[in-house]
């Protein structure tokens, strides 16, 4: 799967346009992707990640970086033995595509 255009709120994959979060697991997109607090990224947040076992989950906390993700939901999904890969999401995309050899899976916060 590849992530065709991303601007602040909007993002291209295959062809069709998402306007809200989202998750990727393998081919499939998992739009209106809603966090228990917002702009803090929790490991309850990410269950349906953690069950698909990807090797890397790319997360895109915003245009400007603004939704923090703690060092303990870090610490969980590398427990689940899963690499985590935190950028701004305009660099997370780019990311995200270069990714080719290994199992992925990506969130995505669109705005902020």
């Amino acid at each position: 799967m590849k992530i065709e255009s991303y601007s602040f709120g909007r993002m291209v994959i295959n062809g069709r346009t998402y306007t809200s979060d989202l998750i990727i697991l393998g081919d499939e997109v998992f739009p209106n992707w809603w966090r228990k607090e917002g702009h803090c990224l929790r490991p309850e947040d990410l269950k349906t990640v953690v069950d698909s076992k990807p090797d890397v989950l790319v997360i895109g906390t915003g245009a400007h970086g603004i939704m923090s993700v703690p060092a303990e939901t870090i610490k969980y999904l590398e427990g689940a033995g899963i690499e985590v890969i935190c950028q701004p999401t305009g660099q997370a995309v780019e990311t995200f595509n270069q990714i080719t050899d290994r199992k992925k899976a990506a969130a995505f916060h669109l705005t902020c």
